[in-house]
């Protein structure tokens, strides 16, 4: 699997991210709905790793800087037909790598509380997130859930 940091400008990753949104729109009432879009995601704080095995784009995830000891994972995703085949265990590794890289002391996220975030929480805490109350522009909400891990 190659990861690479991407521009956000390719066919593929517009629909990986738009597939994304849209699930999140099933799971997540529209208050509750933290994903971000293409334009979210151009931002100077935010760095955007896409996962290819050869031409064929199979996840990918970002990790944007709240300040300069505190980053968040956004964006994690895996295409619907490489589930459960370690792409976002690779994309976590290496966002993880890079928040470490860069000092920061803690690596936050926010995913859904529904059942079909479960699999992703469960992964979170295989990589020693724990929960904890929201953090930075997040307010408590029974459709969220709120993890960290102290690098």
């Amino acid at each position: 699997m190659d990861l690479r940091i991407d521009d956000l400008t390719g066919s593929e990753v517009a629909e990986l991210l738009s597939e994304h949104i849209q699930s999140m729109r099933i799971h997540s009432p529209p208050e509750s709905k933290h994903a971000l879009d293409l334009e979210g995601l151009r931002k100077p704080e935010i760095t955007f790793w896409s996962a290819w095995e050869g031409n064929e784009l199979v996840g990918c995830g970002a990790l944007q800087e709240l300040n300069r000891h505190h980053g968040e994972i956004k964006s994690m995703r895996t295409s619907s037909s490489h589930l459960r085949k370690g792409v976002a265990k690779r994309i976590l590794q290496r966002i993880i790598d890079e928040a470490k890289q860069r000092g920061y002391r803690r690596l936050s996220l926010e995913t859904g509380s529904m059942d079909a975030f479960e699999p992703a929480r469960r992964m979170y805490a295989k990589f020693g997130f724990r929960y904890c109350k929201p953090f930075s522009y997040y307010i408590e909400d029974p459709n969220s859930v709120f993890m960290t891990k102290e690098l």
